[in-house]
């Protein structure tokens, strides 16, 4: 399943939907689908939910213990599975690892940062707030979505040159872009490593770091010649030994793009993943 169906076929669900309030009712998504939805305190930890189809009617059974907003994603991304008719592929792997995801749970974790955070109610909210990580967390409070969804959604909606960059284990897994990063020609391949004396290397280190730092460009960015200095601010979960960060130029430091965004072939930059994630203060940059 490629990024572009899924995307519209996402889209095409909360067109029908068409929730006008924040957070989004995912009742009102599985009530459109016909599926049946069940709580359930029994499931193990690990085990997020699941889904079946059995005469012809559809039954989604998330865990009960989980926290909301993991719940509203797990019933998201099943219903993904659904919609898509992808199978599940659940068993394969730890369920906040992102470093062997398939395809398929890729695909079903896009369709379901679609439905979380919609597109027309998402994006007037994300281009007026200030760019921070503190501003991802408040907009995943409101939308009761996961600060790797939102941060992923934040970066791709922005019209500010900007990229979300979710790592594990000190490599990259993957990175939301904007279009005008895009069209800057800046791609940060998965698997790269963290560059050395970067924000994201130092929280991972146990160094405390608040707020962004400047950092040059051609540390990040694959294959990049053109010099400005990013701002970059990190956060390091080690739970899971994953970073999250934030990348963006300041306005003044922007560039006439090089190429079309919508011309590359490798990816639409919708990557959202899920995961629970703590998330300290509301501190915002100016």
């Amino acid at each position: 399943m490629d990024e572009f169906t899924t995307v519209n076929r996402a889209r095409g669900l909360v067109a029908k939907v068409s929730p006008k309030s924040i957070p989004v009712s995912v009742e009102a998504y599985v009530g459109h689908v016909g599926a049946v939805l069940r709580r359930d305190k029994d499931l193990d930890p690990d085990e997020p939910g699941w889904s079946f189809e059995n005469n012809g009617k559809h039954y989604i059974s998330v865990n009960a213990n989980d926290q909301p907003e993991r719940q509203r994603f797990t019933i998201c991304h099943e219903l993904a599975h659904i919609i898509l008719r992808l199978p599940s592929e659940h068993k394969q792997m730890a369920w906040w690892s992102y470093a062997k995801r398939s395809p398929n749970e890729i695909a079903c974790d896009i369709f379901a940062a679609e439905l979380l955070l919609p597109y027309g109610l998402f994006k007037p909210l994300a281009e007026r707030a200030a760019i921070g990580l503190s501003s991802i967390g408040s907009l995943a409070e409101r939308f009761e979505a996961s600060r790797t969804a939102t941060g992923s959604r934040f970066a791709a909606v922005i019209s500010t040159p900007c990229a979300f960059v979710l790592s594990e284990g000190g490599k990259v897994r993957y990175a939301s872009r904007s279009g005008p990063l895009r069209d800057m020609g800046a791609w940060i391949p998965p698997g790269t490593e963290f560059p050395q004396g970067s924000v994201s290397a130092r929280v991972r280190a146990g160094e405390v770091c608040e707020g962004a730092e400047e950092i040059a460009a051609d540390n990040w960015f694959n294959d990049w010649n053109r010099g400005l200095t990013l701002l970059e601010e990190a956060r390091h979960l080690g739970q899971w030994d994953q970073t999250l960060t934030l990348l963006w130029f300041e306005d003044e430091e922007t560039l006439p793009p090089t190429r079309s965004w919508r011309e590359e072939k490798e990816d639409l930059g919708l990557r959202e993943l899920d995961g629970i994630l703590p998330w300290p203060g509301r501190k915002r940059r100016k």
